[in-house]
């Protein structure tokens, strides 16, 4: 890891406390993670925007490393999500709007947080999950369709508590591994998506580990996953069906913030969500859309300079405050 110094301290939020590492002065950008990271994916990020003037706030998402882990599923929806990065908004920011930027399940809680509270977030990025407005479809249902007969999508394996838990605690380390070269250009494999009747998700990772990966890299990611993450980060996944059935009155919002979505050429949500892209002019009509070549997932980590010269380009062209 760097050698700069950040600070970390934990928010106190409506739904409990929130861990936030934080480097800079300036307008605040809040950074929010993915599915199964921690703070720690936007170690690339946060020194290269605090240079470029931003007070850069990354967390740890409920569930995750030194934030609240709340025993109960239900709190583990998406409106507690978004209630945890308006609490910190509030707390850094005093009420002043924010940028929020995120990767994965984090682009997603970016989203949601852009439109539920426009007052707090004067615009948002979205790395490698595009928005999709509710829909009339139950994620559920939708997921059962994406898999071939004799096959489940991963998302539906995550379904269960503690089916997942019981193929990744063994070897919390060697799971990881195995998730992020699957998910990576470089070692990536397409099929680990579909897990076929009987098997288990790591029977399709990769032995290969992609060149970002170090081992200490891989251990960070560890520690914070083992520090009692693991179920919290699954359970994300689990509350899909409740958010979609809270939400009816959000059906087809738009995001009319100004926009960023960057995707990679060999990253799963842009193949299977690519309709999501296309429809940004009507769904995200303020948005700028990058793909970045021979990148996969782990976009931050994979290709953190090109990431870092959008994401800064981005923030530079932006008003102070948005009052369109």
């Amino acid at each position: 890891m760097s050698t700069i110094e950040y600070a970390s301290r934990s928010v106190d939020v409506p739904g409990g406390r929130i861990h936030v590492v934080e480097h800079g002065q300036g307008p605040l950008v809040v950074l929010v993670h993915g599915f199964p990271e921690s703070w720690y994916s936007w170690r690339h990020q946060i020194p290269a925007l605090a240079a470029a003037g931003y007070r850069v706030a990354a967390i740890d998402v409920r569930g995750y490393g030194r934030s609240v882990k709340p025993a109960s599923l239900d709190e583990y929806g998406m409106l507690h999500l978004v209630s945890d990065v308006v609490g910190v908004i509030t707390a850094l920011g005093g009420g002043t709007p924010a940028v929020v930027i995120g990767h994965d399940w984090g682009a997603t809680i970016a989203a949601q947080t852009a439109l539920l509270r426009p007052d707090l977030v004067r615009a948002v990025g979205l790395l490698s999950v595009p928005y999709t407005p509710r829909n009339e479809h139950v994620p559920t249902e939708v997921f059962t369709a994406l898999a071939p007969k004799g096959a489940e999508f991963y998302i539906s394996y995550f379904q269960e508590p503690g089916r997942a838990e019981a193929e990744i605690e063994p070897d919390v380390r060697e799971w990881l591994r195995g998730f992020y070269a699957a998910l990576s250009a470089e070692t990536g494999d397409m099929g680990v998506f579909m897990i076929p009747e009987g098997a288990e998700m790591r029977d399709a990772f990769p032995a290969a580990t992609p060149a970002w990966l170090t081992d200490e890299i891989l251990d960070r990611f560890t520690a914070e996953l083992t520090a009692g993450a693991v179920t919290g980060g699954l359970n994300r996944y689990r509350c899909m069906d409740r958010d979609w059935a809270l939400t009816g009155a959000w059906a087809g919002a738009r995001i009319l913030q100004p926009a960023l979505y960057i995707g990679g050429d060999k990253d799963g949500p842009g193949v299977w969500l690519k309709q999501a892209i296309e429809n940004f002019p009507s769904t995200m009509p303020r948005a700028q859309t990058h793909l970045l070549k021979d990148c996969g997932h782990w976009m931050q980590q994979e290709q953190p300079e090109q990431v870092n010269a959008l994401l800064t380009q981005w923030l530079g062209a932006l008003p102070q405050r948005d009052t369109e």
